[in-house]
């Protein structure tokens, strides 16, 4: 194979494992193509809920047209024994002869592990093709291993000044059908879609993907100190169709816990930092529990809070063609920013039209 090849199926790889994002935590999505004589004989992705993994599926389709053949794998093949034994062994027992992957996994329990044992039984493994493109897709997966956090997407969709509503609060809708759309297929791609308590409700959203034909829901979760969030929301009545987590701080209302757990929702407690939920806390309690990817979509507050603890990992923003003034509510509230060094910085990694709106993604310096 050429390097060229390599890098055609190693993108291809990348692009299946993309699929499972959203839903194979609490394990990375990982996507695997094997390739015989320039001929694509098996393919696969974690599957929803982590297992099999995705070399797991492609040995199977592939058959015996794995023995000789070249496995391109997103990440390197795990090498412990969990509910099944390692990926790396059953390439070794399939007879692959190489195994191309971009990078070594940052789990502890691999970590260098799987490359291990395939060189160890003869296998030429190659790695490093496209490790940037590999950590930027496994950045959730790495954080909660190394920092105990899931990513952390933050969405704001707002007008040309920044606002996200009118003074009296309408909201509906400042960006059009297609980034709405958009933000169903984001959506798709995470763990959990959060938002905090003010956003709960003023909107009574339901925070499900819809008109996607999506199989998997994410986790929805509030933000909410002291649980002051209405029972007869959607949020509350759907509690035990699609899951719903509630982050609260230590001097939530006992008799709303409870409440709250007999609708369905799962609660976690939190501690506080200056009067409000500590967010680092709070994403913590969500790694604990196995997210990789969280999508929030606001309101002012809590974007605020996450910007000032230095926690959001990615901007996805979505800017409509409108002003509403400086009396519409803000799509982020205020950080107590003296100098413009004391910023949080982002690069800009894509932007385009989307409709009559602009998306815009940048990422953490």
């Amino acid at each position: 194979m050429t390097q060229h090849d390599d890098a055609r199926f190693l993108r291809l790889a990348l692009s299946l494992g993309r699929r499972g994002m959203g839903r194979c935590w609490p394990n990375p999505a990982v996507g695997c193509v094997i390739v015989k004589d320039g001929r694509i004989v098996g393919r696969g992705h974690t599957a929803p809920g982590g297992r099999p993994h995705a070399e797991t599926l492609a040995l199977a389709q592939a058959g015996e047209a794995a023995r000789g053949a070249t496995a391109y794998v997103s990440l390197e093949p795990c090498s412990h024994h969990g509910a099944t034994p390692p990926c790396a062994e059953a390439l070794v027992k399939a007879g692959v002869a190489r195994v191309v992957a971009p990078l070594e996994d940052s789990d502890p329990r691999v970590s260098g592990g799987g490359f291990a044992i395939l060189r160890a039984a003869g296998v030429d493994v190659s790695s490093g093709l496209l490790a940037g493109q590999a950590r930027c897709d496994h950045a959730g997966f790495f954080r909660r291993v190394t920092q105990g956090r899931p990513e952390l997407t933050l969405k704001l969709a707002t007008s040309l000044d920044g606002r996200i509503a009118t003074a009296s609060g309408h909201s509906q809708w400042i960006t059009g059908t297609l980034a709405r759309r958009t933000v169903h297929a984001m959506r798709a791609r995470h763990d959990a879609v959060m938002v905090g308590a003010g956003t709960a409700r003023a909107d009574d959203p339901l925070l499900t993907v819809r008109d996607m034909g999506a199989t998997r829901q994410p986790v929805r979760v509030v933000v909410s100190r002291r649980l002051d969030l209405p029972l007869m929301s959607r949020l509350a009545q759907s509690a035990r169709e699609v899951p719903l987590w509630i982050c609260h701080g230590p001097d939530a209302d006992p008799a709303l816990i409870e409440a709250w757990r007999g609708v369905g929702a799962l609660l976690l407690p939190c501690g506080l930092r200056a009067g409000q939920l500590d967010m680092g806390g709070v994403l913590s309690a969500l790694g604990q529990r196995g997210l990789t990817r969280i999508f929030c979509e606001g309101g002012g507050a809590l974007a605020a809070s996450l910007l000032a603890e230095d926690l959001a990992d990615v901007l996805v923003t979505m800017t409509a063609g409108l002003a509403i003034g400086a009396e519409g509510r803000p799509a982020i509230g205020a950080l107590g920013l003296g100098r413009l060094d004391e910023a949080a910085r982002f690069r800009l990694e894509e932007a385009r039209p989307l409709g009559g709106d602009v998306l815009q993604v940048w990422r953490r310096v």
